[in-house]
């Protein structure tokens, strides 16, 4: 999932300064698994909004909704009728969501509520981590389903670094080599020989470097 983390409050706060009425408009998919943009955490970032206007003597509206997703413009309609009564929008959806909103709704004044991070798993209870970089080219195919782009430190593709000891990273101490979880991997397979095998170099554009992402399934449209 898309992993997220609310944006400290002053920066939040200074981005409506100016305004009187705004939306606090929450996701309930990817951040709200996370607990960055559900409903909980509209209600906890609405709270902190008035009461913070209120210390400055500035009483400000706050309208409170939630929405299915950000990403889908038929999620986003719901906004035809919100906009006309706030001058602002303080968006706790991943980066696509407030994007999104900025594509179909040219004059509203959309603000991120969160930092979006990474593509992660919940591991633990309040625990993610990087588990993909979204690179558009994957090769975990060949590396026993373990990414070294996002789980090395230095995305090497060709085996481990001189640095690494024991297992572990040079870079992150408490953090895995992967490359030595890989080579381990394959070994227990009975499998190790396929990292003899020569592939072309990584095809860095579908990760972007070849300006904006864009995918259509002709059987969809």
């Amino acid at each position: 999932m898309i992993i997220a983390e609310r944006r400290p409050i002053p920066e939040i706060l200074e981005n409506i300064a100016p305004y009187s009425r705004v939306l606090v408009l929450g996701c309930r998919g990817c951040v709200a698994v996370c607990s960055a943009g559900g409903d909980r955490e509209v209600a906890i970032l609405a709270e902190a909004i008035r009461l913070a206007r209120e210390r400055e003597g500035k009483p400000i509206e706050v309208i409170e909704r939630t929405f299915i997703r950000q990403c889908d413009p038929e999620y986003l309609e719901p906004l035809n009728e919100l906009l006309p009564q706030v001058e602002a929008i303080v968006s706790l959806a991943c980066g696509v969501g407030v994007n999104l909103i900025a594509d179909l709704y040219p004059s509203a004044r959309v603000y991120p509520g969160v930092d979006t991070s990474f593509y992660g798993a919940n591991v633990a209870l309040g625990k993610w981590v990087e588990k993909c970089r979204g690179c558009g080219d994957c090769l975990i195919d060949k590396t026993a389903g373990l990414c070294p782009i996002a789980r090395c430190a230095k995305n090497l593709l060709n085996g481990p670094c001189g640095g690494s000891q024991g297992g572990r990273c040079e870079v992150r101490k408490d953090m895995p080599c992967v490359w030595h979880m890989i080579i381990e991997r394959l070994k227990e397979r009975g499998e190790l020989e396929r990292l003899l095998e020569i592939t072309p170099p990584k095809d860095w554009r579908p990760a972007g470097g070849d300006g904006l992402r864009i995918r259509v399934r002709p059987d969809l449209a």
